[in-house]
């Protein structure tokens, strides 16, 4: 098993130190997916929705969590991100959003825990901003889909890229 990063010689948490890692340009890119019946998602598509633009609510959600994730994720550095970028794809079968979230930062540390927060917190706000539609949505699948930079180098995920 491979030695956890988070934990000292005294098995203790502490945040790790990157001081001595160099700066290099790094990204992440995470996703998700809140399934909705077919009749909440055509709120959102025509607009209609009771609590406003859910899209671009959610957008700006998720760009304000991924820039606090060190707020909200015990030992998380806080990072100068340089951009975050929030998607959606609507599908109909099932019925729902897809969510995918891109954060970048030239720094010496990653951007994962950004881009996945990015991705649950923009979830989340969709669902807040539908629940009195829908209180069955259901929030799956967010996982890093691929990161580049950093001593670890490149991962992509398997599966739908």
């Amino acid at each position: 098993m491979t030695k956890l990063s988070h934990l000292n010689a005294a098995g203790e948490a502490h945040m790790v130190d990157v001081s001595d890692k160099d700066v290099t340009s790094r990204t992440a890119l995470a996703e998700g997916f809140i399934s909705m019946l077919p009749a909440t998602l055509a709120l959102v598509n025509s607009g209609e929705a009771k609590k406003g633009d859910v899209l671009a609510t959610a957008r700006i959600a998720g760009i304000m969590a991924a820039k606090r994730t060190h707020d909200l994720i015990p030992l998380c550095h806080p990072l100068a991100i340089t951009k975050v970028t929030v998607e959606f794809e609507p599908s109909t079968a099932p019925a729902g959003l897809h969510v995918a979230a891109t954060v970048k930062v030239s720094g010496q540390t990653g951007v994962e825990m950004e881009a996945l927060t990015a991705v649950s917190v923009a979830c989340l706000t969709i669902y807040d901003m539908l629940k009195a539609a829908d209180k069955g949505m259901t929030i799956t699948g967010i996982r890093l889909v691929q990161k580049t930079g950093g001593r670890s180098g490149a991962y992509h995920a398997p599966g739908k890229v």
